[in-house]
C-alpha cells in the first residue's frame, strides 16, 4: 500500500464521520515556542489551550513535521528520522475515549477492501496508564485480549505540553512485526519489534505546575474533555509495505538508490555505508519540504538547521565516495516523490533548486577553508608527538565550518591520528543542553498568557479602523505586571483592552498605530498596540489621571502617523510585485517592516542586485505609483484567494475567510490584513536607498517614501549644486569631473607610498646596528610609528636579509593608534625551532591581541599601543628562554 494511499484512507475514514478536513500547517507556524511544527496537534493548541474557540467539534488532518533535536541520530535506528508526517483525529468536547478507540480499531483492522488499513487483529497490542480501568475495558470491548492490553507509568502513557495546561492519559497502539524482529512480550519488552503506530490522548486534566514528564500537579478537571491522536504515517508505511523501516518505504528509498547509483556503492552492503545512505535520503527530503515553506540557508534559528541537512547530505556522498555536486542529482528525486501530496513544492522548485544550489557551493568553499584549519590541527598534534586530535578543534571545525565528527575522525584517521572523541562529546552535550534550556525558556512564555486569555473569554475585539480613526468604545480590562486589575494610577504604564479599537495592531510588519485614547478624569498616550492571542487587541498606555475597568473613552488615531504607514505598506506591495516582475518569480517574500515613511523588504534571491536592476526596480515602482492605481481590499474564502495568485507569507496562519489586497489586478494581489492608501499616487515618491544580503540565498531593500523620500532627493540634489559650484562644471560633468580627481588622489598617494619605502629601506642599515644576541640569535626588536601594512611587512623582511645567515629574529610594532605587530626568521632560527607564528602570539598577548601566520613570517594586532616595549621584551624573554 503506497504511503499517499495509507494517508487518503486515514482522511477518507474520518471525513466520512463527520471530521472537517483540515490541510496541512505549513513546517513554519506562527508559535514563537517552536522553530518547526514538531507534532500532529501544533495547529490546533490554541484550541486546546482555550485561547480561541474551535471552529469544529470534530477534525482530522495529516500534518507535516520536522524534528531536529536528535538529528545526529538519523539513519542509525528505525526511529529517527527528521521529516515525518502525523495522521490525527481531533474531538472538541464531542466523543471520548469510547469513540477514539472504536474509530482506531475499525480504521486499523479494518479491511483494505472496506478503506481500512488491513492489520491482523492478532497483531495488535496496546498500552493504557496504570490503573486506567477504563481504557483497558474500552480496548477489551473491541476485541483485545487482556494479555496484549499492558499497564505503564506516566512517563510512557501520560501527556503533557511540559508546561501549564491541558492533560491527560494516553493509549498507544502497536503492531507485532513478528520474532524474526526481536523478543516476545509486547511494547515493554521490546519497542523494535512491537512498533508504536498510534497515540490516542484523553484530554480531561488542567495542569498548574509541570516539573518533568511523570512530576506535575492536576489542578482541577477541563471543562470539556477534548481528543488528540497522532499516527506516524512513515511508521504504518514500513509496515504495510514490508520493509525494514521508514527509510526504505516508497516516498525514501529512490533517494538511496539514486545516491547508489551516483556513488557506485550497492544499499545493504556495508552497515557504515547503510547509515550515510539513510541521511542522505532523510536530509534530502526534509531538505526539499522546508525549503518549500521558505526557510533559506543560514547561520541563525531555522536557516541553520536547513544548513546542517543540506550540508551532511554532501558530506555523506562525499564519504560514501562522490566528490561531485550532489543535490541538483537527489532534490528533483524527492521532489517528484512528494509533489503527489504537496503540489506546492512545483511552485517553488524553482526558487528551492537555486537556494540548494548556492548552499551546496557555499559548502564545497567551506570545506576547502576548514581543511586548512584542519591541516593545521594535524600538524599541531604531530609536532607535539600527540596521538590525536584536540576534542575543541574537532568541536570547532563542526561548529564553525560544519565538519561532523565522523568526517573529521576519516580524515584523521587518513593522518595516522585519532580524535579525542570524549572532549568533543562533552563539547556537543553542553551545546545541547544550551539548546533544551532556551527550548524550555521560550514555553515558559505559556504561563504568562492566563491575564490575555481571561479578556479574550469575554469576546473578540473588533477592528474598526479600515474605516474609522475615531471611535467610541469602553475599557474592557487594564492588566499590570500580567495581573487583570480593577485600576490604574496617574504616571502608571499599563495594558488595556477595549470593547472595540481602530487601532491598528503590529501585524504583517506593518508598525503600530499612535494616537489617544480619552475619558472623563483621563488620557492615555498609546505607545504599543499588539495581538498576545488572536482576536485580542491589546494596548499599551502611559496613564494620565486616573483609570478605571468599564469606564467609557474616546479612541483617537494619530491620522499623519496612520496615513504615512499606509503609504509605506501599499509601497512594500509595490515593491514585492516590482521584484516578482523584474528579478523573476523566485523573488517571494521572506519578511518585511514598514512605518511612517520607511520600508524594507527582504526576498529570496541568491544572488545581489545589479545597479542596473536596482534602477529599474525603483523606477518601476515609482511608475505603479504614478499609474494611480485603484487600492482595494476584499474578504474571500482562503482557496478562492489563492485560486486568483494571491501572494501568502510563509509561515502565516490564515483563517478559512481571508483578506486580499489588489493593485492593477493581477500584478499585486496579497494577502493582508494591513492598511493602505486608496490610490498608489497618494504614495507620491519612492527612493530605494540600499540593497544588501542578510544571509544565505535571502535580499534585503531599504526605501524611503512620501516626504522622506522627497527629503532624500532635495539633500541629494542640494549636494550636487554645492559639488558642481566648488568643482566648477555642471551637473552632467560631474561624474567624470571627481573620477579624474580620484585618479590623481590614488597616483599620489602611490608615489607617497614609494617615497615612505625608499625612505624606511634606507634607514634600515642603521636599524641594524641595534640587533643584540640572545643565546645565540641575532634579535631585533623596534617600534616604527606610522608605519604599517606592506610597508612593515617589506621593512621586516629588508631587515632580515641584512641581518645575514647566522639564526636571525626581526620583530616590529608599527600602526598608530592601534598597533600592527610583525615578526620574521630566517631559516637557520627556524633550525632551531623559533616559529614567527608562535613568537607573535607572544607579542600580541603583550598588545592585548592576538595574532598567527607561517614559520617564517606572521603578523597580528592589538589594542594597547602603550604596550609596545613590553610586546618587544616578551619575545626576547622567549628567545631567551629557548636557552
Amino acid at each position: 500500500m503506497k504511503t499517499s494511499e495509507i494517508r487518503s484512507r486515514f482522511v477518507d475514514f474520518f471525513a466520512a464521520r463527520d471530521h472537517t478536513v483540515v490541510p496541512s500547517a505549513s513546517l513554519l507556524y506562527n508559535d514563537p515556542t517552536l522553530l518547526f511544527v514538531n507534532a500532529g496537534m501544533v495547529p490546533f493548541k490554541p484550541y486546546f489551550l482555550g485561547d480561541e474557540p474551535a471552529p469544529f467539534k470534530r477534525a482530522v488532518s495529516s500534518q507535516k513535521c520536522v524534528r531536529t533535536l536528535d538529528i545526529d541520530e538519523v539513519g542509525k535506528t528505525t526511529r529517527h528520522g527528521t521529516f515525518f508526517q502525523m495522521l490525527g483525529n481531533f474531538a472538541f468536547g464531542d466523543y471520548f475515549k469510547k469513540g477514539a478507540i472504536r474509530y482506531a480499531w475499525d480504521l486499523v483492522t479494518g479491511s483494505e477492501e472496506d478503506g481500512g488499513w488491513g492489520f491482523d487483529p492478532e497483531s495488535v497490542w496496546v498500552t493504557a496508564l496504570h490503573g486506567d480501568q477504563e481504557t483497558i475495558d474500552l480496548w477489551q470491548q473491541v476485541g483485545i485480549p487482556r494479555h496484549r492490553i499492558q499497564e505503564r507509568g506516566l512517563k510512557d502513557n501520560y501527556w503533557h505540553m511540559g508546561v501549564p495546561g491541558p492533560g491527560g492519559p494516553c493509549s498507544e497502539i502497536y503492531i507485532d512485526r513478528g520474532p524474526e524482529f526481536g523478543r516476545d512480550g509486547g511494547p515493554v519488552v521490546d519497542e523494535d519489534r512491537f512498533l508504536e503506530i498510534w497515540n490516542l490522548v484523553f484530554q480531561q486534566e488542567e495542569l498548574s505546575a509541570v516539573r518533568a514528564k511523570d512530576d506535575f500537579d492536576v489542578l482541577r478537571p477541563l471543562p470539556s474533555q477534548n481528543i488528540d491522536t497522532g499516527s506516524g504515517l512513515e511508521r504504518v508505511a514500513l509496515l504495510k509495505q514490508g520493509v525494514a523501516n521508514m527509510y526504505e518505504i516508497d516516498e525514501v528509498f529512490p533517494v538511496i538508490a539514486k545516491a547508489s547509483e551516483l556513488s557506485g556503492r550497492r544499499y545493504g552492503a556495508d552497515p557504515t555505508d547503510d547509515v550515510r545512505f539513510r541521511v542522505v535520503a532523510d536530509h534530502v527530503r526534509s531538505s526539499l519540504m522546508l525549503m518549500t515553506d521558505g526557510v533559506t540557508p543560514g547561520n541563525e534559528a531555522r536557516g541553520y538547521v536547513l544548513r546542517r541537512l543540506l550540508r551532511r547530505v554532501v558530506r555523506s556522498m562525499r564519504l560514501l565516495g562522490v566528490q561531485d555536486p550532489v543535490l541538483s542529482e537527489l532534490l528533483p528525486v524527492s521532489r517528484d516523490l512528494m509533489r503527489v501530496s504537496y503540489p506546492d513544492i512545483d511552485d517553488n522548485w524553482a526558487r528551492v533548486s537555486q537556494a540548494a544550489a548556492a548552499e551546496e557551493e557555499s559548502f564545497r568553499r567551506t570545506l576547502q577553508a576548514g581543511t586548512v584549519m584542519f591541516d593545521t590541527a594535524v600538524a599541531q598534534a604531530k609536532s607535539a608527538a600527540t596521538p590525536a586530535l584536540a576534542g575543541d578543534q574537532a568541536f570547532q571545525l563542526h561548529d564553525t565550518y560544519g565538519f561532523p565528527i565522523d568526517l573529521t575522525m576519516e580524515m584523521a584517521a587518513e593522518q595516522g591520528l585519532t580524535v579525542d572523541r570524549g572532549k568533543f562529546d562533552e563539547l556537543m552535550r553542553e551545546q545541547k543542553e544550551r539548546a533544551r534550556a532556551d527550548a524550555k525558556a521560550k514555553k515558559g512564555g505559556a504561563a504568562s498568557m492566563e491575564a490575555y486569555r481571561e479578556l479574550r473569554e469575554r469576546g473578540e475585539v473588533p477592528f474598526l479602523g479600515y474605516t474609522d480613526l475615531d471611535a467610541a468604545t469602553r475599557v474592557r480590562g487594564i492588566i499590570a505586571d500580567g495581573t487583570v486589575v480593577d485600576r490604574a494610577a496617574d504616571g502608571s504604564t499599563v495594558e488595556i483592552v477595549l470593547e472595540e479599537t481602530p487601532f491598528y495592531a503590529e501585524a504583517g510588519g506593518q508598525d503600530a498605530d499612535r494616537g489617544r485614547i480619552v475619558g472623563d478624569g483621563f488620557t492615555l498616550e498609546v505607545l504599543d498596540v499588539q495581538r498576545p492571542v488572536p482576536g485580542l487587541v491589546v494596548h499599551r498606555v502611559e496613564v494620565f489621571g486616573e483609570l478605571a475597568a468599564g469606564a467609557g473613552a474616546v479612541a483617537h488615531v494619530d491620522p499623519i502617523a496612520r496615513h504615512g504607514a499606509a503609504q509605506a505598506h501599499t509601497a512594500t506591495h509595490i515593491v514585492h510585485a516590482a521584484l516578482r516582475e523584474l528579478v523573476g518569480p523566485t523573488a517571494t517574500q521572506a519578511g518585511s517592516y514598514n512605518k511612517p515613511g520607511y520600508m524594507r523588504f527582504d526576498f529570496s534571491s541568491p544572488q545581489a542586485l545589479s545597479d542596473q536592476m536596482r534602477a529599474e526596480v525603483e523606477a518601476r515602482a515609482n511608475q505603479a505609483i504614478v499609474d494611480n492605481f485603484t487600492v482595494t481590499a476584499q474578504q474571500m474564502k482562503l482557496e478562492e484567494a489563492k485560486a486568483l495568485g494571491a501572494m501568502a507569507m510563509f509561515g502565516e496562519k490564515y483563517p478559512p475567510v481571508v483578506r486580499m489586497v489588489e493593485l492593477a489586478g493581477p500584478w499585486s494581489r496579497e494577502l493582508c490584513g494591513g492598511t493602505h492608501v486608496g490610490t498608489t499616487a497618494e504614495i507620491g515618491v519612492l527612493n530605494l536607498i540600499t540593497e544588501a544580503s542578510i544571509g544565505s540565498g535571502v535580499r534585503r531593500v531599504e526605501a524611503l517614501v512620501a516626504g522622506d523620500a522627497f527629503q532624500r532627493f532635495a539633500a541629494e540634489r542640494a549636494l550636487v549644486a554645492e559639488l558642481t559650484d566648488t568643482l566648477r562644471v555642471q551637473p552632467d560633468q560631474l561624474v567624470g569631473r571627481v573620477e579624474r580627481l580620484v585618479a590623481q588622489l590614488k597616483d599620489a598617494e602611490k608615489r607617497i607610498a614609494a617615497l615612505n619605502a625608499e625612505r624606511l629601506l634606507v634607514s634600515a642599515a642603521g636599524m641594524v646596528g641595534d640587533a643584540v644576541d640572545v643565546a645565540g640569535v641575532r634579535y631585533l626588536g623596534i617600534t616604527v610609528p606610522g608605519v604599517a601594512g606592506n610597508d612593515l611587512r617589506t621593512l621586516a623582511l629588508d631587515l632580515r636579509e641584512r641581518l645575514g645567515s647566522d639564526p636571525a629574529v626581526v620583530a616590529l610594532i608599527g600602526g598608530a593608534d592601534k598597533p600592527t605587530a610583525l615578526v620574521a626568521t630566517n631559516e637557520a632560527a627556524r633550525g632551531l625551532g623559533l616559529r614567527a607564528g608562535q613568537l607573535i602570539s607572544v607579542a600580541c598577548a603583550e598588545l592585548g591581541g592576538k595574532g598567527g601566520g607561517k614559520d617564517d613570517l606572521a603578523q597580528g594586532g592589538g589594542t594597547d599601543a602603550s604596550a609596545a616595549p613590553q610586546a618587544l621584551r616578551a619575545v626576547r624573554d622567549a628567545l631567551a628562554a629557548r636557552a
